[in-house]
């Protein structure tokens, strides 16, 4: 469904392995990434299946997988996206996610007379999705406060540096709790509770069902107003009909975090080229499909009389192309 929102030739599908990264040596993590890739090249290809980093898969990942694949086949194609730029990859696609989502975001807002500017964000999570997330909205005049990782969160009422977050989790692969040794007016909790700070807009980009129906209610007391996930479904189903019912606005992952497989699209482009685009036009790229993207969900929620409430009209924008392609090459 997400893909299909992209509007851009591409479909979709999930997978993954059970091997823990935590406390592994770079070798370690090579090492598995080698021995993975060793079973999985014989499934993908260019024209059939080109996987894509998630949770707990950057650039690392992706360079060790897509150097073996290399071997195996002596060839080189646009078999995975995320690469590094020495060897095929594309500019912005670290920060396509979290860009898109908030692209996404302003839009939505815009669109409802409201914006970024001088409002107080919440954004779950520290890694790439979180820290681009943060980063545009500062960019577009709004103070993120909080950020968190799987051992707590850690607030900033002056507002989250992100510098420090990236020296923590690039630099060092450390934990955000390290943040207040930075900045020692900032307060580190650990546990969940980072939808209990006052914000205007939410931002969940950690992982699933991180947000759920009580959390959302807290949210909604402290006077949140608009809510974009960043990450795969992040709100629970409770969550989501607490602000469907309380007419917030509410964007779900499968178009808010479109982003990232969008410009995964336009590497496999730029790969089939053998060109490169600039970041500049990449991104610009990257805000056209996401403004289209709000559009779409927007006028077929529209158009199914449920204005405003953009699951449904993710889940119909989505489900239509989808079914529409089926049937117009035969149903089997």
């Amino acid at each position: 469904m997400k893909n299909s929102l992209t509007g851009l030739p591409i479909g979709g599908g999930k997978g993954g392995s059970d091997f823990d990264p935590k406390g592994k040596s770079d070798r370690e993590v090579m090492a598995f990434c080698q021995s993975f890739m060793t079973e999985l090249f014989r499934h993908i290809g260019e024209n059939t299946d080109v996987p894509a980093g998630d949770i707990g898969v950057g650039g690392r990942e992706i360079g060790f997988m897509y150097g073996q694949y290399k071997r195996l086949t002596n060839s080189f194609s646009g078999i995975l996206t995320g690469k590094g730029l020495a060897y095929g990859g594309s500019l912005a696609r670290t920060e396509a996610t979290g860009y898109g989502l908030v692209y996404l975001m302003d839009e939505m807002l815009r669109q409802h007379g409201k914006s970024f500017q001088d409002k107080t964000v919440v954004i779950s999570g520290s890694g790439n999705v979180a820290t681009y997330a943060a980063k545009k909205v500062q960019h577009l005049g709004g103070r993120v406060v909080a950020l968190s990782d799987s051992g707590g969160y850690v607030y900033d009422a002056d507002g989250i540096d992100l510098g420090v977050v990236r020296e923590i989790k690039e630099g060092r692969r450390g934990r955000i709790s390290e943040y207040t040794e930075y900045r020692k007016k900032a307060v580190y909790t650990e546990g969940k509770g980072i939808w209990g700070i006052q914000c205007d807009i939410a931002l969940p980009c950690a992982t699933q069902n991180e947000l759920s129906g009580d959390d959302a209610e807290e949210l909604l007391k402290n006077g949140c107003f608009a809510v974009g996930e960043g990450a795969n479904m992040p709100a629970d189903p409770e969550a989501a009909e607490v602000f469907l019912r309380n007419n917030v606005l509410f964007a779900p992952g499968k178009a808010a975090n479109a982003g990232g497989v969008a410009v995964s699209a336009l590497e496999m482009s730029q790969n089939s080229m053998r060109g490169a685009w600039t970041f500049d036009e990449v991104d610009q790229k990257l805000k056209g499909i996401m403004t289209n993207i709000y559009n779409s969900i927007a006028n077929a929620a529209k158009e199914a009389g449920q204005e405003d409430n953009f699951v449904a009209g993710a889940n119909i924008a989505g489900f239509k192309k989808v079914a529409e392609a089926m049937l117009q090459q035969g149903v089997v």
